[in-house]
């Protein structure tokens, strides 16, 4: 098995509660069996427009949301992570996941993914506001104008929109995914642990 061969995608959603959870642990849970993360933000938005929705399923569906939200406080508590339902849901993430594309070019988008998604579930913060996000950046020592500023580019913004249309085109419909090298798809968080084992096993 080559190094490319434990590597695994995750394509997550800044304003995707399961997200939040998936985003919090896989790092340890993947680096404990010598897989890769390879962080892929992308925009649900788009995806959901395509089929006929204007917002999350959660939100179309009533008993589906009271489930949902039940589940993420359960789940939380499991995982000793903060939640604090939001105030807005989902929040617009565009330039979260725009500064997360530059993160990724650099090596802290793990770093800055976790942030955002603490700002929104468990802060109750606004992730579209450039503060929010700017002090995110800053507190990971990085300059936080001069990475809002490339963020807001036609160049990353062109990226995150191929990226979000990747997306689409690999079949993806929710988040988090995760894709394995040899393409193989596994969606949501209580599937983490098989995409791993997926992605280490003998190609």
């Amino acid at each position: 098995m080559t190094a490319a061969d434990r590597q695994l995608e995750l394509w997550f959603e800044f304003g995707s509660t399961y997200s939040y959870l998936t985003v919090c642990r896989i790092e340890d849970a993947a680096a404990a069996h010598g897989v890769d993360i390879l962080w892929r933000p992308f925009l649900l938005g788009p995806i959901f427009k395509a089929i006929g929705w204007d917002t999350s399923p959660f939100n179309l569906q009533q008993a589906k949301g009271r489930y949902m939200w039940r589940d993420l406080e359960r789940q939380c508590v499991a995982e000793d992570l903060p939640f604090r339902r939001p105030s807005r849901f989902p929040q617009h993430s565009v330039l979260a996941a725009r500064v997360a594309i530059l993160a990724a070019d650099h090596g802290w988008c793990a770093a800055f993914a976790r942030g955002v998604m603490h700002a929104n579930f468990a802060e109750d913060e606004d992730i579209a506001d450039p503060v929010t996000i700017g002090t995110i950046v800053e507190g990971l020592g990085h300059d936080g104008k001069a990475v809002l500023a490339q963020a807001q580019t036609t160049e990353t913004k062109d990226r995150l929109r191929h990226q979000t249309e990747r997306a689409a085109a690999l079949g993806i419909f929710g988040a988090p995914t995760l894709i394995t090298a040899d393409g193989e798809m596994f969606w949501g968080n209580d599937r983490v642990e098989q995409a791993i084992a997926w992605a280490r096993r003998s190609q």
